[in-house]
């Protein structure tokens, strides 16, 4: 058992990461790959991402056993892939040491380890290197899944501080974890007692996080807790059978459905814009934004003088499903 302990401060300082966190999506997706082939909801990705895995990948497999432990530092909260392999390769030496005894076991030689551990620069320019590759082959074609299914996990996070509170969010994040003020429990391999201190707690949905919640194991750093991410959008992304992706047009028609995808590449756009760069009147960009408003794909908000149009996690699914499903299956 995880037993995370709060403060009053705690309460206030409990956030929801911005979006899938490349770190901990590559750690975990390594699991799922290195495991054992359960998890039939993976299984369409693990059958190609296998052969990612190759001479490239040595550093990093070196770091992700299948089971155990991985060293804390491979898991920076940075939300873009640069930064985050930065943030690896910037890890201060009494860290890497640390981290990478633990790893090794009591009493184990740091064998090949050794100058990664010595904070060789080499050493760890491979690794980010290898994080780069990594991301690039395995994650990068399937990036917009996991952003569709984390905004709507969020949102549904959103909605429950909304209508209850901090106490509804946290009561509410996995079957695994229970609530009961001033402890948040978490069914958990080890026995465990975390103490927050007033840092707060950074909540970090992951695609790839499947059977239970993780923490990290150092409790010096930033207090954060890894949980799976709700699933229910998978079924609005089934295969449509369509690979040629003229279904949303014939739903929406060719004009709507190319100002639904305007709004969801560019992630916030002006009405304005969106005529501009399709060669449409203003009158028709803001009838077409009208509808997709109302039939909840797009969500609009005014600042001063401007209203700009950004996609919803329905309208990203949508569009997934044209998009995305014949990469997936």
């Amino acid at each position: 058992m995880l037993r995370i302990h709060f403060t009053s401060e705690d309460i206030g300082r409990v956030r929801v990461a911005a979006g899938p966190v490349p770190a901990w999506e590559m750690l975990l997706s390594l699991h799922v790959l290195r495991g054992r082939a359960d998890h039939g909801v993976f299984e369409p990705w693990r059958a190609g991402a296998l052969g990612c895995l190759d001479a490239s990948s040595r550093p990093l497999l070196a770091l992700a056993p299948p089971k155990g432990y991985s060293p804390d530092f491979l898991t920076p909260c940075d939300t873009d892939v640069e930064s985050g392999v930065e943030a690896v390769r910037s890890t201060p030496r009494a860290r890497l040491r640390r981290d990478l005894t633990l790893l090794a076991g009591p009493g184990a030689a740091a064998g090949g380890l050794r100058p990664l551990a010595d904070g060789d620069v080499g050493a760890l320019c491979r690794l980010g290197e290898a994080m780069r590759t990594y991301h690039d082959r395995a994650l990068a074609p399937v990036w917009d899944r996991l952003h569709t299914v984390i905004s709507a996990e969020r949102a549904a996070r959103a909605a429950d501080l909304l209508d209850g509170g901090v106490e509804r969010l946290l009561s509410r994040l996995h079957p695994l974890v229970r609530w009961q003020a001033p402890v948040l429990s978490v069914a958990y391999p080890v026995r465990r007692d975390l103490r927050l201190g007033g840092r707060g707690l950074l909540l970090v949905p992951s695609y790839f996080c499947w059977a239970r919640p993780i923490a990290l194991r150092d409790a010096e750093l930033e207090p954060v807790l890894v949980y799976p991410a709700n699933r229910g959008l998978e079924r609005l992304v089934e295969p449509a059978g369509d690979s040629r992706g003229d279904g949303l047009a014939r739903l929406l028609g060719a004009t709507r459905a190319a100002v639904l995808e305007e709004i969801a590449t560019t992630g916030g756009v002006t009405g304005t814009d969106v005529a501009r760069r399709l060669r449409i009147s203003p009158a028709s960009a803001s009838e077409h934004a009208t509808v997709l408003r109302h039939t909840g794909l797009i969500t609009s908000h005014r600042t001063a003088n401007t209203v700009l149009h950004m996609p919803t996690p329905l309208g990203r699914a949508v569009l997934d499903r044209r998009t995305l499903t014949p990469r997936l299956r």
